[in-house]
């Protein structure tokens, strides 16, 4: 790989790591924060995701390291406070940013001939359409109560 398509690998790779340290952040808030009826389970979920996160932003960052880049530090905004439910919708809306933003990086990818990040992206995005489904599950079962 030349020097400026290992560039705009690490730069899309950058995107990742920043979202998934806000990921990080705003679910471990969420899961020390959330109260209610319903909390214990979706205490659990929150602790988990965030696991899961931390996960993604180890391989990732790794990925940045072995392609001779550093990983960013900067933090998106995290959301925090609210009810159990806004908690939740805060959550899917991140979770549905993150799988928009990672469909649109493995195309770019692929097209740059990064197979092995392209590869790791696609595992993460499954990750995250995971998440969004079980937020969504959340949220349908908080409405109907």
């Amino acid at each position: 790989m030349n020097a400026s398509t290992r560039s705009k690998v690490i730069a899309i790779l950058q995107e990742g790591v920043t979202n998934e340290l806000g990921a990080v952040i705003q679910y471990l808030w969420h899961h020390y924060q959330a109260e209610g009826i319903y909390s214990p389970k979706i205490k659990d979920t929150f602790e988990e995701f965030s696991v899961e996160e931390m996960e993604h932003l180890e391989k990732i960052s790794e990925r940045i390291v072995a392609l001779g880049g550093e990983p960013a530090t900067k933090l998106p905004p995290v959301k925090k406070g609210g009810d159990l439910k806004q908690m939740i919708q805060d959550d899917l809306d991140l979770e549905l940013g993150a799988a928009k933003m990672y469909a649109e990086h493995i195309p770019q990818l692929a097209k740059l001939g990064d197979t092995t990040s392209r590869l790791m992206l696609e595992k993460i995005l499954a990750d995250e359409e995971k998440h969004i489904m079980e937020f969504e599950i959340m949220l349908s079962k908080i409405r109907k109560k």
